[in-house]
């Protein structure tokens, strides 16, 4: 019998300059645990002068989380933070209420054309902080915790797995760890977590023997051990936590729990009256 409830294949789109593979959200599955968005960018080699330019928008009632593999962006936000993410670092910005923020390729990286290849995903807040203040936290890769287990490396990225916890702050019981294989391994992953899934990055990959194709995700049955399986050089996340405290309406950078609410946010971009960032005068309008 599989342990697989679903496997999510990914949509490709683009985000001017690049494209990205997007899991979440999809069908049948919105979310995993928190998490409501996941996209997959690169891996990408830019041309001398090229990069990522995500101009300034908005966001509310979600927290978005970088993770790099390779390559390096320059955050900027609503709250004046300034913050280069570096690979194996993790950016934490939550939104609440509404912030916004830009992602760009350093100049220093985009001078030389830099190549880079990470995850973009959203955790949908809990009810309770939707409307919480904006923060934003920086947490650096040599802060994580790192795990070797037979030729597997574990970065405990965000949440808590392999009986460690990140220090990232999480709104929820959340699952987010970086597995890379440097060789053939086997690695038991227990059912700690209410909701749990496996993204392929790359790499051969099976669980419990059942092959997962390479930007797919594996939504894994509940209270199901499992094991991944590497036949060389691989790479894979893990992801999810609590199930979400009820349904969510996403629409464009929104995340809320009331169509209501998803409406305001609309009205306040198209009048600016979301915050600024500073040093940028772009912007993204609203669609």
């Amino acid at each position: 019998m599989t342990a697989i409830a679903e496997l999510l294949a990914p949509h490709v789109r683009d985000l001017g300059g690049f494209k990205v593979r997007r899991v979440l959200p999809g069908m049948p599955r919105q979310t995993v645990g928190p998490f409501i968005f996941f996209d997959h960018m690169g891996p990408v080699q830019f041309a001398p002068g090229a990069g990522v330019d995500v101009r300034p928008h908005p966001h509310i009632g979600l927290a978005t989380v970088t993770y790099l593999f390779e390559g390096a962006l320059l955050h900027r936000d609503s709250l004046g933070n300034v913050q280069r993410i570096a690979a194996g670092d993790v950016n934490w910005m939550t939104a609440g209420r509404g912030i916004v923020h830009s992602e760009r390729s350093p100049s220093e990286d985009r001078a030389t054309g830099a190549r880079m290849h990470g995850l973009q995903t959203w955790v949908a807040l809990p009810r309770v902080d939707e409307d919480a203040a904006p923060s934003f936290t920086h947490i650096e890769s040599a802060r994580l915790p790192v795990l070797e287990r037979d030729n597997a490396r574990i970065t405990v990225v965000a949440g808590h797995a392999f009986e460690s916890r990140a220090p990232t702050p999480v709104c929820s019981d959340t699952l987010y760890a970086a597995i890379e294989f440097s060789g053939p391994s086997s690695l038991r992953i227990e059912a700690e977590h209410e909701e749990r899934a496996l993204y392929a990055v790359e790499g051969p990959l099976a669980l419990d023997d059942q092959p997962i194709p390479e930007a797919h995700m594996a939504v894994l049955k509940p209270d199901t051990p499992v094991t991944l399986r590497a036949d060389g050089p691989a790479r894979a996340m893990l992801v999810g936590g609590a199930r979400m405290d009820g349904p969510r309406f996403i629409w464009w950078n929104y995340v809320a729990s009331s169509r209501e609410r998803i409406e305001q946010a609309k009205d306040d971009w198209r009048e600016q009256r979301f915050g600024k960032v500073p040093g940028e005068t772009e912007f993204i309008p609203l669609p």
